[in-house]
């Protein structure tokens, strides 16, 4: 067996890919893993009853959420109702003056519109008083949506695999996902053409991936034909955004931290139709203005998130296992972001809270692998007015009075984590596979290339290089943070080796002349007309 191919496998073996067919899949540029949409709980009802009202001239209201995963859902459904009427409009909610999800006051304001019919994309799984509000106006609901349900449910139409008695194959759609498959579920119904779904695949990839689910089973399908849809320019609104933020090959990390980021960025600092009018307008001039104001509030967002992040650090004593920090006066669309980039740096869980109306404060919090913030935070729910999220992510809403009981409770709890397990937050070396420096080739890299879209549940592949040693470094850049150096193998071989952003950090080992293990992953470089494979290092450690 050929090194590339035992290293792809032992990859595969690791993230419990190991039936041939399942590799084939995995590996294939035309993958076959997609199902029914019918097998979707009460799809069947909900498209039966959207149809029925589009025939009877109800006007139909899409309503769905702030960031890339809602935006998406929005145009793909209008996409498809597009083909069948244009007696339908969409409503996002501002981040700042109503929140996530259904409202009372949105409600009566589409109520007052003439709408007849409401379809949610992204949210309403739980949102049993809004449902009952619309219904007491006269108003039916379809509520699609992928959130796990741990509240009384909507009753109503409810599409959701993740609802109980769904037998649904595949439970980790994304909001947009499930919109796409009531696209294919009214394509069916209709009999419109193949392209109705065909030319939503874009968005339906740009929100999967923005919103972090698993890439794996029928996700992976989507994205890697929403991929391809992408890099063949088809959608002049994505293209315009694309050459904008000068992207070439459009990959699935592209949109994770280039497509996505812009179109959050609506949403986060003013309102996400800013970013839902890009790809619902025909008029290019109004592609570029709204292209172009994505660009302004992403540039924003990022000066803001980094002027947030400083503050907060200066808070931090370093000493926390939990960190809560108060923190007036930033702007609370960046708040996730700037908890997202503490925990990351000081591998511990953290909530940030900022003033929210008088006597309350509204926060966000990101966790580590090892703590579950959604069950730690439930045992003490009485703290909070409202309270949602998942393992790895929070929001809530609670009264100033009560935050230094939360930061007590917080601590109390993970004290109790760490006495039952001391190595909660030890940080292990990852990686996927031990190779040599002889195994860096254009063959491997290729091969690497294959088991893409990257994302949650299928990283980028991490390599071990062990003992090997280190030549002819030279620095970059001109504060010296990067690295440039050659890695060598026992035998003798060579392998070119680049390290970003923390040359000087790891100076010392880098000129040690001592034996070191090193983790990393393996790109193409091109240049001068030519490629060649090199080893973006992540870790370097001395050889124990």
């Amino acid at each position: 067996m050929k090194a590339s191919d035992r290293i792809i496998n032992e990859i595969l073996n690791k993230r419990g890919i190991t039936d041939e067919d399942e590799i084939r899949e995995f590996m294939s540029d035309k993958p076959q893993k997609t199902y029914d949409p019918f097998l979707l709980l009460n799809m069947k009802e909900g498209v039966d009853l959207l149809l029925s009202e589009i025939k009877k001239g109800t006007k139909i209201c899409i309503y769905g959420d702030y960031d890339a995963d809602g935006v998406t859902s929005v145009c793909i459904l209008s996409n498809a109702l597009r083909m069948l009427t244009d007696n339908f409009t969409y409503y996002i909610p501002s981040r700042f003056e109503e929140g996530y999800g259904l409202n009372k006051s949105a409600i009566k304001k589409i109520k007052d519109q003439g709408t007849g019919l409401i379809v949610t994309v992204d949210c309403g799984s739980v949102s049993y008083d809004e449902v009952e509000y619309a219904k007491k106006l006269g108003i039916r609901m379809i509520v699609t949506d992928h959130h796990s349900i741990d509240d009384i449910k909507a009753d109503c139409i409810l599409i959701n695999p993740k609802q109980e008695g769904c037998t649904y194959p595949f439970k980790e759609l994304a909001g947009c996902g499930i919109a796409f498959k009531m696209v294919q579920a009214i394509r069916k119904r209709e009999n419109l053409p193949k392209s109705v779904v065909t030319e939503v695949l874009d968005l339906a990839a740009v929100g999967t991936v923005g919103d972090i689910v698993s890439l794996r089973d029928e996700n992976r399908t989507i994205v890697k034909y929403g991929l391809n849809k992408i890099n063949t320019g088809n959608r002049r609104a994505l293209r315009c955004l694309k050459d904008r933020i000068s992207l070439n090959v459009v990959t699935s990390e592209n949109i994770a931290f280039g497509i996505a980021p812009h179109i959050n960025a609506a949403g986060r600092l003013s309102h996400a139709s800013e970013a839902a009018e890009l790809f619902l307008t025909d008029d290019y001039e109004v592609m570029c203005e709204k292209t172009e104001k994505l660009v302004q509030l992403n540039a924003e967002r990022k000066r803001l998130q980094e002027e947030a992040y400083r503050r907060c650090v200066s808070m931090i004593s370093g000493t926390e296992n939990f960190i809560v920090l108060r923190v007036d006066g930033i702007h609370e669309g960046i708040a996730g972001i700037v908890a997202g980039k503490i925990k990351e740096n000081y591998d511990r869980p953290v909530i940030i809270l900022t003033v929210s109306g008088e006597g309350f404060l509204k926060g966000t919090g990101r966790s580590v692998q090892s703590v579950d913030i959604y069950k730690t935070l439930k045992r003490h729910d009485e703290l909070f007015e409202r309270f949602g999220g998942h393992r790895s992510a929070c929001g809530l809403l609670m009264k100033e009075e009560k935050l230094e009981e939360l930061r007590t409770a917080m601590n109390e709890e993970i004290d109790a984590m760490l006495a039952a397990d001391p190595d909660l937050f030890k940080q292990n070396v990852i990686w996927d596979c031990e190779i040599s420096p002889e195994d860096i080739t254009m063959e491997l890299a290729d091969a690497l290339n294959k088991l893409e879209p990257f994302g949650q549940d299928n990283p980028r592949p991490i390599l071990l290089m062990k003992n090997v040693g280190i030549k002819d470094v030279k620095l970059m850049g001109s504060d010296e943070t990067h690295a440039r150096f050659n890695v060598v193998s026992q035998s003798g071989y060579t392998a070119e080796c680049v390290l970003f952003q923390r040359a000087q950090e790891l100076r010392n080992i880098l000129f040690s002349n001592g034996k070191v293990d090193i983790t990393g992953t393996i790109n193409i470089k091109k240049w001068n007309g030519r490629k060649y494979p090199q080893f973006i290092t992540e870790e370097v450690y001395p050889c124990r």
